[in-house]
């Protein structure tokens, strides 16, 4: 039989204003109608518990805003890394940064993915629980309000690097201005002289996304040009959407002579197309992509992209990750955001006349 938790520091919530009942571990226990050794199970996410009880305890424990005292929360030398999906050279930089810190500070990394979802099932919450990791860092990803208790309860800190939505004032993120990265691409389009600048989006789900179309429309707007609605195709940042996304803007009787291609996968898509129907970049098709990918420089011909930080972006996440198990962290709850940087290579020149 698993032995109790050691004994709790109270904790308190508040209920429509006014202070809940404060709980220890067996008072939960006892409202629950279990013993303190199986509410010790469901806060180490072993697997031997019904259902119903966990589910039953999961709720006492949320509405007590119980909490694990960091001291008695044993961690294993481990750092949780979950992606929205985990398929490119864009996944390859974040892991290189989150390695980079796991590895001076002594930790492993465990990779997960939520097949394409906002937020990573409820077995992967339980799993988290039950390996007590330093930390974890979502990436193009968020929690759920059960699961946030869960991870707060068991003292496991987490952090959102690149959130798909607003992460919520109190939740720690990294991100990177990507309006500012928007502007600067679709500016740089027109100081060449260009007029008709499509755009290929990311998920319009995806708050990077959003916001780096915004930049576009800002930019056309400060340079008193229209913006085509038309000329803007919704993509979902791979290579596949920018060749047939491509195809529709390239294939218009008005073509642009100018894209805006949301990411840098999506931009190598684009080229694709360009050269399906016989278009030359940059005499014929002005291109900028978005992250500036280790691959960027080696296309032909090299992509102007905005640089997006990412390894950088994942060395802070993982710093500030460790710094909140270490309760170093507490007032960086907000949004940090790294700057972006236009890098300007041979994809881009002026409209042919």
């Amino acid at each position: 039989m698993t032995s109790p938790e050691p004994v709790e520091s109270r904790t308190q919530s508040r209920t429509q204003g006014r202070s809940a009942q404060t709980a220890t571990l067996a008072e939960i226990a006892r409202e629950a109608g279990v013993s303190a050794p199986t509410v010790s199970k469901v806060l180490n996410g072993r697997a031997d518990v019904a259902p119903a009880t966990r589910s039953r305890v999961e709720d006492l424990l949320r509405a007590h805003g119980y909490r694990r005292r960091r001291a008695e929360a044993t961690r294993s030398p481990l750092l949780d890394l979950v992606f929205h999906e985990l398929e490119s050279a864009w996944a390859m930089e974040v892991i290189r940064g989150v390695e980079n810190v796991a590895r001076d500070a002594g930790l492993s990394v465990v990779l997960s993915e939520s097949a394409g979802r906002l937020t990573p099932g409820r077995t992967w919450a339980d799993q988290v629980a039950a390996r007590r990791p330093h930390g974890v860092i979502l990436v193009l990803s968020g929690l759920d309000e059960s699961q946030r208790a869960l991870l707060t309860s068991r003292s496991i800190p987490f952090v959102v690097m690149d959130p798909a939505g607003d992460p919520g004032a109190d939740v720690p993120s990294i991100g990177a201005t990507n309006w500012q990265g928007g502007l600067a691409a679709t500016r740089h389009l027109v100081e060449l002289g260009h007029r008709r600048i499509g755009a290929i989006s990311g998920p319009s789900q995806m708050m990077c996304s959003r916001a780096r179309i915004d930049g576009y429309r800002a930019a056309l707007e400060t340079a008193g040009l229209p913006v085509d609605p038309t000329l803007i195709a919704t993509g979902d940042f791979h290579h596949e959407t920018g060749y047939r996304r491509g195809l529709e803007l390239l294939r218009r009787p008005d073509r642009p002579t100018a894209v805006f291609a949301g990411n840098d996968l999506q931009a190598l898509g684009l080229y694709e197309a360009a050269r399906e129907l016989g278009l030359r970049i940059p005499e014929d098709l002005s291109v900028v992509g978005f992250d500036d990918l280790p691959v960027a420089p080696w296309v032909g011909p090299p992509l102007t992209t905005v640089r997006q930080p990412l390894t950088e972006m994942a060395e802070a996440a993982a710093k500030l990750v460790l710094a909140l198990g270490r309760d170093e962290g507490a007032e960086a709850a907000t949004r940090v955001e790294l700057a972006t940087s236009l890098v300007v290579r041979s994809s881009t020149t002026g409209p042919a006349e």
